[in-house]
């Protein structure tokens, strides 16, 4: 909901199905140790857990080993914060504290964000064959599907551990060569 658009929802905490959280943990070996927009209905499960609106992962140093993210994908007005302040995070976490990182995203690739972010920083992408991803709504899946495409960012090391995982999800693209 970038590219221009104007985000009219209430709603900031649309949670990631339950396959995904599992390739995302399947990658980071069992553990995702942040997560930081999580929500009190978020099935992630990560160790530590920065819950939105109360507590703004963004304002914490990410210094974790592993750090997934689903940010919301709307202007936040109250705090000032777009997503490109999420993309932002991401690579800095990896580029200062050689976090790996993966991030569900809206596939906006013309964006400044990515542009600034995603290419020539990231390691991979994977695009998503689920064309209107069904984000779960309070902890279940009733929700409706998402109106863009998402994809999956990963900025980390192992990029084979990451194609063979999200291989099965999406179309997954090696973007290290553009470093």
């Amino acid at each position: 909901m970038t590219a221009g658009r104007q985000v009219i929802s209430d709603k900031k905490d649309w949670g990631t199905p339950q396959k995904y959280v599992d390739a995302v943990k399947e990658v980071f070996g069992g553990v995702i140790h942040l997560d930081p927009c999580s929500s009190p209905f978020s099935i992630v499960g990560a160790v530590v857990e920065c819950r939105l609106p109360e507590y703004d992962g963004l304002s914490e140093f990410w210094t974790f080993p592993t750090i997934y993210v689903n940010p919301p994908y709307g202007n936040d007005v109250k705090r000032g914060t777009k997503i490109t302040d999420w993309f932002r995070k991401c690579e800095e976490a990896n580029r200062v504290f050689q976090s790996e990182v993966i991030a569900l995203v809206p596939v906006a690739t013309n964006t400044g964000h990515w542009k600034k972010y995603v290419y020539g920083k990231a390691t991979a992408i994977c695009f998503l064959y689920d064309t209107r991803l069904r984000f779960l709504v309070d902890g279940k899946d009733e929700g409706k599907g998402a109106p863009m495409s998402c994809a999956m960012i990963y900025w980390g090391k192992n990029f084979q551990s990451f194609f063979d995982v999200f291989i099965k999800y999406g179309a997954v693209v090696n973007i290290e060569n553009l470093r």
